[in-house]
């Protein structure tokens, strides 16, 4: 059984936080637009570093969390993490593009008691 935490509970290490960051993420959407924002900053800020305008390096930010905090409100509709746990959150948002890339997000989601979409 998946034991619920609040964010207001406070977490000592990533392995504490990263079952908590997959509660926060039950929605398969909200999954998806975080991962589609991830792969799309790294790529903006990969392009400003490599090839400029130097403008893309501050836009990746904006791009990754703006994807990120619109699916929190309009889809999974809670607060995002990054409020509370910024580098944590960070963390989660690219092993969650990570995971998801190499295929290994449902083996991540049904060993935390999180398999499917939930509502």
């Amino acid at each position: 059984m998946v034991q619920v935490r609040l964010m207001t509970d406070r977490f000592h290490s990533f392995d504490e936080f990263w079952p908590f960051y997959l509660q926060e993420h039950t929605r398969s959407a909200t999954r998806a637009v975080h991962v589609a924002g991830t792969w799309t900053a790294a790529i903006v800020l990969l392009a400003g570093v490599s090839i400029g305008p130097w403008w893309l390096v501050l836009m990746a930010p904006v791009t990754g969390y703006g994807c990120a905090w619109v699916s929190h409100l309009f889809i999974e509709r809670n607060r995002p993490a990054t409020f509370s746990y910024p580098a944590w959150s960070l963390r989660g948002d690219l092993r969650l593009a990570w995971l998801t890339v190499l295929g290994r997000l449902g083996p991540e989601l049904r060993r935390h008691g999180l398999a499917g979409e939930q509502h």
